[in-house]
């Protein structure tokens, strides 16, 4: 085996493994340890008005993005046939919807960087992992934007479907899933390892607070604190 095909099967073969577990150990082991530290930091009350805009277009955007690549990706070909929905017509929803969240994510990762970067008090608040954070998402986003341009080029879907069984070989432990991606483009295949860094960094960094969210559809029932008086 040549050096770049022993690198394709480890970024793409084993990396996947070795960042999932970390992503999943890792947090299991800080939210165990260091319970004080699950928290996302919030700056709010130095400065509201641009987190406002900025966390709502991110928020949306990442969430739009990440269940647009889960369901997208491990969702059998069959279950898409079956629902009438053609290869062709999947990869042009996956390229428009994709734009638009990753347009909202994008925007709002500049106005939280910005905002993050300029006000002094912020700043000085900050710790570095808090801007890398940002920076990794921001490029990760930013890749994700450039890969349309490419997609664009591929609309009958087959290079998607390298992707899909990539991904579904995988989530199920099959041997040769590297094997699907070696001749993609560099540019999915920096953004696959990046993402695939973001989930390996996960449990060291603000993002934890993330496995919180969970909660939020509780208080979306009931928003608001008991408060108990003696």
């Amino acid at each position: 085996m040549d050096i770049s095909s022993y690198l394709n099967q480890f970024l793409f073969g084993y990396y996947p493994y070795l960042a999932l577990v970390v992503f999943f150990v890792g947090s299991l082991i800080r939210f165990d340890r260091e319970q004080y530290t699950w928290k996302s930091d919030s700056s709010q009350l130095l400065r509201h008005g641009q987190l406002r805009w900025g966390s709502n277009l991110f928020h949306i955007g990442i969430l739009g993005i990440f269940f647009g690549h889960l369901f997208g990706l491990l969702t059998p070909l069959w279950v898409w046939h079956a629902l009438g929905v053609t290869v062709s017509a999947k990869q042009s929803v996956a390229i428009v919807a994709g734009g638009i969240a990753g347009g909202m994510c994008f925007a709002g990762l500049v106005m939280l960087l910005h905002r993050r970067l300029i006000d002094p008090r912020i700043r000085i608040n900050s710790k570095p992992m808090d801007i890398l954070v940002l920076l990794l998402l921001l490029a990760q986003v930013t890749l994700g934007l450039l890969s349309i341009t490419v997609s664009w080029a591929h609309l009958d879907g087959a290079e998607m479907l390298k992707f899909v069984e990539w991904a579904q070989r995988i989530a199920t432990f099959r041997g040769g899933a590297a094997d699907q991606i070696a001749a993609v483009s560099p540019i999915f295949k920096i953004h696959i390892v990046l993402g695939l860094t973001i989930f390996l960094i996960f449990p060291f960094t603000r993002l934890v607070h993330i496995w919180s969210g969970f909660a939020t559809v509780y208080y979306l029932i009931r928003p608001y604190q008991v408060v108990r008086q003696r």
